[in-house]
């Protein structure tokens, strides 16, 4: 990672300041580069720092975990609503890491944010993690959940009629992936896709994004390297279109779609690339890019204030989905 004065100053002024100050304040910590560690020290190192980035989590009427049954054993969820009772849209959401890190504790403050200002019930989903279980176990246990979801909506107190799908890199390819499956097989029919930075195409890196940001803003191109390494059993998958939804043949009759990219990360052409793709297919497209944000800055709302306009855009945009 740059120190602050070794970033291309033509890039670096256009640095939201606050992002600025968090690049020095992890510059300043030295910690040792993703990809010469391994999985587990990484997550060990790292997942205090994303549940600390988050902030203050909201309180809410109601959070409750539980487990529901997946391909290959029990999937661990959190459920997050204003309050019980009633019957009301919901989110289900697939945490990001690289399908390496996180779980329901990293992403705890953002799903509270988005239950509390969406009015949705938000379903957060422990996915299986790689380099343990590789792809496509994370695709296969938030098919699942999604499937759980629809079938037992009305025990969890969520209209099946208004049931999104969202996540933040990693999680947001989940989500796009999760609504080609269910498009795919005939349901459960989707109200909309919430797409945080999302990765799109792990069959090149050589995007303009890629290589003009590639190192210094906090993801780095050799960090996507190291994860696409850990959750691909093959290069050959990388083209796969569940791994790379950018590639799918078929984008046509997919739900309505919130794209989120952020100015300074390396996964933003990618992302805007799946959008334009997505809107050439027929499929309605909200697409805005965040000046001076950094990949993760929606999991950093703690710090960033840019993270919490984000949050607000995305409940906004399933309130107006999901409305009957």
């Amino acid at each position: 990672m740059y120190h602050d004065s070794e970033m291309p100053l033509n890039l670096s002024e256009r640095l939201d300041p606050e992002v600025r100050a968090l690049l020095a304040m992890m510059a300043a910590q030295e910690a040792p580069p993703l990809e010469s560690q391994n999985p587990i020290e990484a997550r060990n190192s790292r997942l205090e720092g994303m549940k600390m980035l988050g902030g203050d989590p909201i309180p809410l009427g109601y959070v409750e975990d539980f487990s529901v049954p997946g391909p290959a054993g029990d999937v661990p969820v959190r459920v997050y609503a204003s309050d019980r009772g009633g019957i009301r849209p919901a989110l289900i959401y697939f945490h990001g890491g690289g399908f390496v890190f996180g779980n329901l504790d990293t992403h705890d403050a953002v799903c509270r944010a988005l239950a509390k200002e969406s009015g949705a019930m938000v379903i957060s989903v422990d996915y299986r993690l790689s380099p343990e279980h590789k792809f496509p176990a994370a695709v296969e246990d938030s098919h699942a959940v999604t499937m759980w979801v629809a079938a037992n909506a009305e025990r969890l107190g969520v209209d099946a009629r208004r049931i999104a799908v969202g996540g933040d890199s990693a999680g947001g390819n989940l989500a796009t992936v999760i609504a080609m499956r269910c498009r795919d097989a005939g349901g459960p029919a989707l109200a909309s896709q919430v797409l945080l930075y999302p990765v799109t195409d792990f069959s090149s890196f050589e995007t303009a994004s890629h290589q003009e940001l590639g190192e210094g803003y906090f993801l780095t191109r050799a960090a996507m390297e190291w994860f696409c390494g850990h959750y691909l059993p093959s290069s050959d998958l990388a083209r796969h279109p569940e791994a790379s939804p950018l590639l799918a043949p078929n984008l046509r009759a997919l739900p309505p779609a919130l794209v989120i990219t952020a100015e300074f990360d390396p996964l933003r052409d990618e992302g805007e690339a799946y959008a334009k793709r997505l809107r050439q297919a027929g499929v309605p497209v909200t697409m805005n890019r965040y000046p001076g944000m950094i990949h993760g800055f929606v999991s950093m709302r703690g710090v960033l204030a840019g993270g919490r306009r984000a949050i607000q855009e995305a409940a906004q945009f399933i309130r107006s989905t999901v409305a009957v």
